[in-house]
Parts: structure tokens; sequence; C-alpha cells
């Protein structure tokens, strides 16, 4: 299974720091979520109904005709490979594990690519995220369509994840996924990065009408709870908020940049929503700092292929004071031990 950031209980039983006393950095959720009003009751009685208003409020967002709310686009990402007869699946390396296990248990052919070739690999189906995760790489609408095309000459489809792309949309293929441009290209977004709603598990797949019917049946009714469909009509429809949001994150994110440079962990990707550090000693480097941070009661994310560590925002000044000590720390080790990232 794939390990997934945030899983600070489990943090917490390992260093033995209270639950109250972390910094979690981890999952590259907005640090200040979008401020849910009061539901009414008859949110939590009633079915969801179709006629609530959410897919409007999703349709403006996201400049898109054709979507299905989904919970979490994690829903799709296992729902999607069930669709197509088994083929071959080109998938981003590095890049969100949830995608290759998905594909390959409907008996899918696996293929890791690098960001260079991922575009042009002679596959069934082609899935990336775009931004991508862990490292920001960020693929342009231009190349994204042109390997539709070439997708499509094979009756081949084209996944992008973007579930970072709220924040700079500027290559998002939202607005045309699914139309008669292209209709082999599926997009999926969430509300749980840029929102910080990442507990309402609300999802969007936008795609060929076609499509959406077939994974709507699969799915079956009532994929997204009423709570859910209210939380995500609110957000999708407070533009003040978002564009408020939007400079927060730029701001936030720009300063963590600037912040791990400073102690010598300067980013070699990253978004809005979090900064990317890859290490040339490997593992044990990264298994070293990741030990210091948590030490301190700061829950960064690890990956070992490649070795890397990923930072998310703090959510206050405290946090941020505590991450520049933490890191002056680690820099203070580093030039004792004579040892570079």
């Amino acid at each position: 299974m794939f390990e997934h950031g945030g899983k600070l209980r489990a943090a917490s039983g390992q260093f033995g720091i209270p639950l109250s006393d972390w910094v979690d950095l981890s999952t590259g959720i907005a640090p200040i979520p979008y401020p849910m009003p009061e539901l009414p009751a008859s949110v939590w009685q009633r079915l969801p109904e179709e006629e609530d208003g959410l897919l409007d409020a999703a349709r403006g967002y996201y400049g898109a005709k054709n979507l299905l709310p989904v919970n979490g686009s994690q829903a799709a990402i296992m729902a999607l490979p069930r669709l197509r007869a088994a083929g071959t699946v080109a998938v981003l390396f590095p890049g969100y594990g949830e995608y290759a296990p998905a594909w390959a248990a409907a008996g899918h052919g696996v293929i890791e690519c690098t960001a260079d070739e991922v575009l042009q690999k002679n596959a069934d189906v082609i899935v990336l995220a775009n931004p991508n995760n862990p490292d920001g790489q960020v693929f342009s609408r231009e190349a994204l369509l042109a390997a539709a095309e070439r997708q499509a000459q094979r009756q081949g489809w084209l996944v992008v994840d973007e579930a970072f792309a709220d924040v700079d949309s500027g290559h998002s293929l939202a607005a045309v996924a699914g139309t008669e441009a292209a209709k082999n290209v599926i997009v999926l977004r969430s509300l749980g990065k840029f929102f910080g709603l990442a507990g309402a598990r609300v999802g969007f797949c936008i795609a060929a009408k076609d499509i959406l019917n077939r994974l709507q049946d699969l799915l079956g009714p009532w994929p997204l709870a009423n709570p859910a469909r209210f939380a995500a009509k609110v957000g999708l429809g407070d533009t003040a908020w978002q564009i408020n949001q939007r400079a927060y994150l730029c701001q936030a994110s720009a300063r963590l940049a600037a912040l791990l440079r400073q102690y010598g962990l300067a980013p070699k990707g990253g978004t809005a929503l979090f900064q990317y550090v890859p290490f040339q000693r490997g593992s044990e480097g990264v298994a070293a700092l990741y030990t210091h941070f948590a030490q301190r009661g700061i829950l960064v994310r690890r990956f070992t292929q490649p070795a890397a560590l990923r930072f998310g925002l703090p959510d206050c000044e405290v946090a941020w004071t505590r991450l520049e000590a933490a890191l002056r720390g680690a820099k203070m080790e580093k030039a004792r031990d004579g040892k570079n990232p």
C-alpha cells in the first residue's frame, strides 16, 4: 500500500510526542482551509440530489461541461482502470503512488516512465499528475494536447490528475477534457489541496459523457455525501476567497523556498503548496534528516526512490519559527559532520 502523508498518530507513537505538539508539513494540503458556514440540518437529513447546484458551481469553477462528482479523486483513480480492457499503461515516475497499483490490479501492464518519456510512450493509457506530485514537474498544455492527439489515433486515453492545479491553471485541460476536440482526455480535480478540505473527500472526474456514464454505473448512486456536496458548492462559488487564497499560497510557498535555501536545502521543484528537496546522498541522508525534524515535532514527507523530502506550508508564525529552528539545527549538524544534501 502506498504511504500517504498526514500520519500524525503513527509519528506521535513512534517519537513519543503528543498529537497537539506536532507541526504537520507532510501532506501538501493548504494549511488554512475554506471557512465553512454552518450546515443546515436538512443537509444531514436528506439524500443527495443532483439539482442542489453543485454541478453548476463546479462547471463554473473548472470551465468544464461534463463532470461527475466522486468521493475524492481517489475513487476515480481506483475505478477508471476497470472501464478498459487490459492493455499497457504508461505512468509517470516519480509520481503519486496510487496510479500504478490501481491499473495493475485491473490487469493492465504498467510501465513507469520519466517525465521526458511519458508523453511519448506507446501505451493504451498515459497517466500523470500536472503539476506532478511529489516534485512539482509541470507539463505544458500544448505538450499534453499533442500527446492526447497521438493517443486518439490508437483509441487511447490521456488521464491527467490536476490535484495541485488550482493556484496556476494555465496548463489545465479541464475546459477541454471530454469535448469533441479531446474526447479521450480525462481530468481529475479535487477540493482537498487548494481548498484544504481533504476530509470532505470531494473530487470530480471531467471526461466524455460515455466515460462518465460508465463510471457512474460502476460507482453506484450517491458517491458523494450531502454534507460534502454542500461544502463543495459553497467553496467553488466563493470567487473572492479563491483570489485571496491563491495570493496567500504563492507568498507562503516563496517564503518556504527561501527559508529552505537559507539553510542549505535548496528545493529542486515544488508548487504553491509544497517544496521538493532531492538528496544526492540517497535514502540514508533522507532518513537522518526526516528523523531530525520528527524528533522536534515537525512531520515532513519522506521519499526513498528517488531520495527526497517534501515540505508543506506551516499554518502559523509559531510553526514557521519551529521549522526555522529545526533547519538551523540541521545545518549546524551538517557543518559539524562535513556532509551536504
